[in-house]
């Protein structure tokens, strides 16, 4: 099969690059090598394109023939800052419309879209008595209490976390969640326009070899190893019982080139994740464990905004690609605690 693949020099990309060649695929890979991404003067690696997917005309003359676009270029990171609107809009929203366009023009009728769990914002919960609630954000005085779950704000019980299937309502809480979320709205607009077809890949915390160091897109995983590699414990923030879904990074490779190879009809959102729930705490003290302490320091801080869980369902993308994540969350970040990482560059990574 011939593959467009944006950000082929990012972090997922370049895992997503390799699973492509190895499974016999043709593979267009193509770039934009933001400094901010890969450092100022980075050299191209061999067989990537600099491409701009903005640029509609250099787009349409690799598209021809293509048989499916895997897209995972994007700007990413906190999106706290107001500041921050203006890249993501520009790479990865219009970027993705320039893109769509020019799919519609050469006749390609197959996209594989990178998004993300951001575009959920907070989880689902439930609570005994009152059932299933949507929740706010959390009560500062709970918090200044060190009381960090959500309660029902009609009885004040305290709530469960639940999994999140793909039709939950999207609500994204950051700058960067909502250029997300734009993504696939105009991929799926895109898709019932043309009768196309768009496999939306959302994926949960991913970490693993050649990941971004102390950048925002780092994650908690990359900070706590840096702290530890600078014989600092982790800084655990809460009570480290915030309960995520960590999917290592040969996982969500696996899971493109199923999605590549197997045509979906329609707009179709999976949750990618290992399915195997582990809190941030976990998190920290096997990362601690791995490379001999120092143990991880529970701090109680809070940030108010922060999501408190989120935890994939990952049933649909079983169902629909036969993918099942290969890599237990606690062997995975062993193996991370001495994986090789990509050296902080700036503000910005490349793939999502």
């Amino acid at each position: 099969m011939r593959v467009l693949l944006t950000g082929a020099a990012g972090f997922i990309g370049s895992h997503i690059r390799r699973d492509l060649l190895a499974a016999g695929h043709e593979v267009i890979a193509v770039d934009l090598m933001l400094p901010a991404a890969h450092g100022p003067g980075a050299p191209v690696p061999e067989g990537i394109r600099q491409v701009d997917v903005r640029d509609g005309a250099a787009l349409d003359a690799l598209l021809h023939g293509v048989d499916v676009v895997c897209h995972q270029a994007a700007v990413v990171g906190a999106g706290v800052s107001a500041q921050d609107a203006p890249a993501y809009a520009s790479h990865n929203d219009f970027g993705t419309a320039v893109l769509l366009a020019a799919m519609d023009r050469t006749r390609c009728r197959r996209l594989v879209l990178a998004s993300s769990m951001v575009v959920y914002g907070e989880g689902r919960y439930r609570g005994e008595r009152c059932g299933t609630v949507d929740v706010g954000v959390r009560r500062r005085e709970d918090l200044d209490a060190g009381m960090f779950e959500h309660r029902d704000p009609a009885s004040d019980e305290v709530l469960a976390w639940e999994s999140v299937g793909e039709d939950v309502p999207l609500r994204p809480r950051s700058l960067y969640a909502a250029s997300k979320l734009a993504q696939e709205n105009y991929a799926s607009a895109w898709a019932a326009v043309t009768g196309s077809s768009v496999t939306a890949l959302r994926y949960h915390n991913v970490y693993g070899d050649d990941m971004p160091r102390d950048t925002p897109y780092s994650g908690v995983a990359a900070i706590f190893r840096s702290a530890l590699e600078s014989g600092q414990p982790p800084q655990v923030f809460e009570d480290g019982r915030q309960t995520r879904d960590f999917v290592h990074v040969t996982d969500i490779a696996a899971a493109n080139v199923a999605a590549v190879e197997q045509p979906l009809p329609g707009f179709l959102p999976l949750n990618i994740s290992s399915g195997r729930p582990i809190t941030i705490g976990e998190v920290a003290a096997a990362l601690a464990a791995a490379r001999g302490g120092p143990e991880p320091v529970v701090t109680g801080r809070y940030r108010a905004g922060d999501v408190r869980h989120i935890v994939a369902d990952p049933d649909r993308a079983r169902r629909t690609l036969g993918f099942v994540a290969q890599v237990d969350p606690i062997a995975g970040l062993t193996q991370f605690a001495f994986a090789p990482l990509r050296d902080s560059v700036g503000v910005y990574a490349p793939t999502l």
